[in-house]
């Protein structure tokens, strides 16, 4: 046998049993894809995080959901971030903030690490804003598959899809009471997600639960493996540039736009994201989405050697 070492932290959440999980397996250069997705599956994280290489200031990774590979995940960056500044393995020792360039076989993105006041690492990651279209989409079966009507939806914001790194169907709801009752049928969901082309189907309002946050969210993804996301860092960049885009917010006077989201509150996973906006002649000029991440366990995993 071979023992590699894994860790499994809480993102979004700055205490356990908060957040959506995920894994953090390091030393695995040799592995192939059937590897990869065996150990995310028998994990059983909505993320894993295998670690190709890492520098001083560089990262190179592979994601796996428990179904397939994902070409970008914000809440496993923030848990391999994470990961490497406790094992020392990032250079955070003369400043602070670091930039981190993350290589992903789906391209590269800039991560900014900043030390709070508490000395723990707020990570943000760089995402690209989506590209928004107007679908024709069943408004009654999907409100149907989420448990609700159609006079649930917010009358004053339209369903659109958002393309990124994942592909989010943005559903606005009218208000918190709808958000808490809502009830999907996860099967339907899968046959609906994958009829019109989606990943995601990103439920939210701008009524909180907790005062001086932003919006709050639930996030629905059995089509990638997911049922429901407790906190989803590419989800929520794809919800901050659709406020942008329909001027339900603006910026500070500065250029910048700061939102926090809650997420994960019906499914007793409380998380909140944060994501910046940087604007530049009425255009989104960068996007970064990020929060802490909490470590919950740490130890080996044990392979076969045949399969190294």
């Amino acid at each position: 046998m071979v023992a590699i070492p894994f860790a499994l932290y809480d993102a979004f959440s700055d205490m356990a049993f908060g957040g959506s999980q995920a894994g953090v397996v390091g030393d695995a250069t040799s592995f192939d894809d059937e590897i990869c997705q065996c150990i995310a599956k028998e994990i059983g994280a909505p993320a894993t995080a295998f670690v190709l290489a890492s520098g001083a200031n560089s990262v190179s990774a592979r994601f796996f959901s428990t179904v397939m590979e994902l070409p970008m995940c914000g809440h496993g960056t923030v848990c391999l971030m994470t990961r490497l500044i406790e094992q020392g393995l990032l250079d955070w020792s003369d400043g602070e903030r670091i930039v981190v360039q993350l290589s992903l076989p789906s391209g590269n993105a800039e991560v900014q690490i900043e030390r709070r006041p508490d000395g723990r690492p707020m990570v943000m990651l760089d995402i690209r804003p989506p590209s928004f279209a107007i679908e024709a989409i069943d408004l009654e079966r999907l409100a149907g598959l989420l448990g609700l009507s159609c006079d649930d939806y917010d009358p004053a914001k339209p369903v659109e899809t958002a393309r990124g790194d994942f592909v989010h169907l943005i559903v606005p709801i009218r208000d918190l009471a709808a958000m808490q009752r809502l009830e999907p049928d996860f099967p339907g969901l899968i046959s609906f997600s994958r009829d019109h082309d989606v990943e995601t189907v990103a439920t939210f309002c701008t009524e909180v639960e907790l005062p001086g946050n932003s919006l709050h969210v639930r996030d629905f993804c059995p089509a990638v493996g997911v049922w429901e996301s407790s906190s989803a860092g590419t989800t929520n960049g794809a919800l901050a540039s659709y406020l942008i885009r329909h001027d339900i917010v603006q910026s500070n006077g500065d250029g910048q736009i700061v939102l926090t989201a809650e997420q994960g509150h019906e499914i007793n996973r409380p998380s909140i994201i944060r994501s910046i906006v940087r604007m530049r002649d009425g255009a989104i000029d960068r996007l970064q989405i990020g929060g802490v991440a909490t470590k919950f366990i740490e130890g080996q995993l044990h392979l076969p050697d045949a399969e190294m």
